[in-house]
């Protein structure tokens, strides 16, 4: 129906929503990944730069690509997909965070070509599918299985453990602990050693951060290891030191409370007062002695253990600390086997825990309890130094990369060469596998090949090498069948990256790839973005009356008070 040959306005989306759409919308999505991947380009790599940002005050210093973009605060919703995967990259993988990021943003980059020339998305989308899993196959073709068990069967292979460090090395070749990565490389395997090796649970592995000393003052502590706890008189006069001791882990409160705190109590006679004392004191005493029953020389607890208790315990040659945090307590239980007692009637010997030493240490500033030699230890802790609190905090996100890519290896002991190697080998096999394809899909599977290489152009650029004439170096090895050759910053050339034990395991690559694709497929279908803008109108979820109306709570027909 049509009124006076005009098609009246159909208003569907409330005033001041703004929607873009179409091939428009799709290359501002792309500009926006683009801008991302601007930020992040520096950072990777061993000659990466690192990015201070100062949020609110507090300044970070780092290269790991997923704790730049979560500090960014990126508003733009195309981006934040970024954000999202290099998340996800972290979570799952714990390292190639900046990586997963400059794929994605590259995949976008090369697809733009196409959308500008009127191709539609889903055919792009369709061929980076099925190139990530063409490449993803290859890379389950090329992988190489690190050999984890000697030939008696048992599974502590020096040589394996030699080859976990290496894969170590590589985690840190980007990172401000790169000097120092031997030291470090050792201190990550045998933390993840310490692990149960049927789930590796890294939330074990405790990190404790104090500043000053050198980052070689660092320790691994095969046990537990947490900062002095808030202590009472007597407690200086209690042992700092045990050999095989038996330690009681408590949730229970040692403590005197004064009475008004607790009850009302009417009484007639001073005497009935005293009797009231001499219960409580009766009570606190009576579980002090049970504790001291069951042999316990260390005696934990998550609640306060008051002054009453720590001088009893001082007295007779017992180490206590009370305040204990819940995850400490837990990774404690964890080392020296026992349980955390609700009570202390009826405790079994079974029920305490036992390690090899105690000792309260000092280090730097700070005071430790450290629980050493543990015989069911499934924990451990590291205690970092460093110069200043910037540095430990970058040397913490480091071991986390280091740690997560050594638990990978061992779950899945399968690795590829590393420095840009496994990135070239993939992109001549897809350029070779294009030309056999025919139509549209040759094309797009041709730019998913080019987009590869920009790990290995963005290494060099970040090393200060001609990246030109080393992209085109490897081009010709690679298709020589030289599969392994990659980036040799040491001689500013290339070489065989597996000889030279630059390797990461393949499950990291196959992760990036898949997370990459996703990622630029998810921002390549989006034709449209519909963006409510607040309503400025309102105090709080109330609106305010336009002037001139009905005020709230005026009766109808009365004028408001405008």
């Amino acid at each position: 129906m049509s009124f006076g040959g005009q098609t009246p306005t159909v208003v569907v989306l409330k005033e001041g929503t703004d929607t873009s759409q179409g091939r428009g919308q799709i290359l501002s999505n792309i500009d926006a990944c683009l801008a991302i991947q601007d930020t992040l380009k520096p950072t990777l790599g061993p000659f990466g730069s690192d990015v201070l940002i100062v949020n609110e005050g507090k300044t970070t210093i780092s290269n790991d690509g997923a704790t730049i973009l979560k500090l960014l605060d990126v508003i733009h919703p195309a981006a934040k997909i970024l954000v999202d995967v290099s998340r996800a990259q972290d979570a799952e993988v714990g390292d190639g965070t900046t990586s997963v990021t400059l794929l994605a943003a590259e995949f976008l980059k090369e697809a733009r070509q196409f959308v500008e020339e009127g191709m539609s998305s889903n055919v792009i989308i369709k061929g980076y599918r099925s190139a990530c899993r063409l490449a993803c196959a290859q890379v389950k073709e090329l992988q190489i299985e690190l050999k984890r068990k000697q030939a008696d069967g048992t599974t502590d292979d020096p040589e394996f453990r030699e080859l976990l460090k290496k894969c170590a090395k590589t985690a840190m070749s980007s990172k401000l602990i790169q000097v120092n990565s031997d030291f470090f490389a050792d201190m990550v395997v045998d933390a993840v050693q310490c692990l149960d090796p049927n789930d590796l649970d890294e939330t074990l592995i405790g990190i404790k951060k104090v500043s000053g000393g050198s980052m070689e003052e660092s320790r691994l502590v095969k046990g537990v290891a947490f900062k002095k706890t808030f202590s009472y008189a007597g407690f200086e006069q209690q042992p700092k030191e045990f050999t095989n001791p038996k330690i009681l882990c408590l949730n229970v409160e040692l403590e005197l409370k004064a009475e008004k705190d607790n009850a009302e109590v009417r009484i007639s006679k001073v005497n009935e007062y005293q009797a009231i004392v001499d219960a409580e004191w009766k009570l606190i005493l009576q579980k002090l002695e049970a504790i001291l029953a069951t042999g316990a020389d260390i005696v934990l607890s998550k609640l306060p253990i008051g002054d009453l208790a720590t001088q009893y315990f001082a007295d007779r040659g017992i180490f206590c600390a009370g305040r204990v945090p819940a995850e400490d307590m837990e990774r404690t239980i964890a080392a020296v086997g026992g349980n955390i007692q609700s009570t202390v009637s009826d405790i079994k010997p079974e029920n305490l825990g036992q390690c090899g030493s105690f000792e309260e240490v000092q280090i730097g500033s700070e005071r430790f309890n450290v629980f050493a030699d543990c015989p069911k230890a499934k924990t451990c802790t590291l205690i970092l130094r460093g110069g200043a609190e910037q540095v430990i905090a970058e040397i913490e996100r480091s071991l986390h990369d280091a740690i997560m890519i050594v638990k990978r290896a061992i779950q899945n002991n399968h690795i590829v060469a590393g420095g840009g190697a496994i990135e070239m080998e993939l992109s001549k096999y897809l350029r070779d596998l294009s030309r056999q394809i025919a139509g549209k899909q040759q094309l797009i599977v041709a730019a998913y090949a080019k987009a590869l290489e920009v790990i290995p152009r963005q290494l060099c650029d970040n090393a200060g090498l001609d990246g030109t004439e080393l992209i085109n170096k490897l081009r010709s090895l690679h298709s020589q069948g030289e599969t392994w050759y990659g980036l040799d910053f040491a001689h500013e050339s290339v070489a065989n990256n597996l000889d030279t034990f630059v390797w990461e395991p393949a499950l990291t690559k196959i992760n990036a790839l898949q997370s990459a694709t996703e990622a630029a497929a998810l921002v390549l279908g989006v034709d449209e973005t519909i963006k409510n803008e607040p309503n400025h109108n309102t105090i709080g979820s109330q609106p305010v009356p336009p002037p001139g109306g009905r005020g709230r709570g005026l009766p109808q027909g009365m004028p408001s008070m405008q």
